[in-house]
């Protein structure tokens, strides 16, 4: 089984540049406070990555 990470959104995406609103929606977030749980690949990682001040890694699961 993957490993899986489980992201929040914490920040709202109004007056951020739309490379930052097309990263959340990659991740599958659009509105504050809901979490995805998602595959912890390297791409994954990177998009949280570019938008640390939009979004938490709440929990990784084995």
């Amino acid at each position: 089984m993957a490993k899986t990470i489980v992201v929040k959104q914490i920040g709202s995406p109004i007056r951020r540049p739309e490379i930052q609103r097309r990263t959340l929606i990659g991740l599958g977030l659009n509105k504050m406070h809901r979490t995805r749980e998602l595959e912890d690949t390297p791409s994954v990682r990177g998009m949280v990555n570019s938008i640390p001040h939009l979004v938490e890694i709440v929990e990784e699961r084995d």
